[in-house]
């Protein structure tokens, strides 16, 4: 059975998944943009009797919205990283991929909430790409 396993920046939390792996999808929705601070949210999607917390569970902070009917947040209290929550329904607990300490083995697969995306976005097959941060370049005065 795989095992795949996730903790925060700071290292306090940590978690795993046993069994495969269910959706890996992109969302758009101005709620995962807020939590994120980015385009959109990697979510992986599990049943809650795939995931446990191993390590640290006592620095989980949670936020609800209290008018969604799924949406939550979770974060470490230490250093503010996102972490896995169970949706309001408790049918599910969100993944967000970023977290995994290796490769899930599946990709995303579908945008959820395109047409929520943010104005400023530009799909990043579409940008220059960089094997580091460039070296700025100077300009010399004459």
């Amino acid at each position: 059975m795989k095992i795949s396993t996730g903790s925060c920046l700071c290292g306090e939390v940590h978690y795993e998944i046993t069994g495969s792996l269910g959706i890996f999808q992109y969302c758009h929705c101005s709620r995962c943009r807020k939590f994120t601070g980015s385009a959109h949210a990697a979510n992986i999607i599990v049943a809650p009797n795939q995931f446990k917390w191993i390590k640290g569970e006592e620095y989980l902070g949670r936020f609800e919205v209290a008018e969604a009917k799924h949406f939550a947040t979770s974060f470490c209290n230490n250093c503010g990283s996102s972490l896995p929550w169970k949706s309001k329904s408790e049918k599910s607990v969100v993944i967000p991929a970023g977290t995994l300490d290796d490769d899930p083995e599946i990709r995303p697969f579908q945008n959820v909430f395109y047409e929520s995306k943010a104005d400023w976005y530009v799909e990043a097959s579409e940008l220059i790409k960089h094997k580091e941060l460039p070296i700025k370049k100077t300009s010399k005065a004459s």
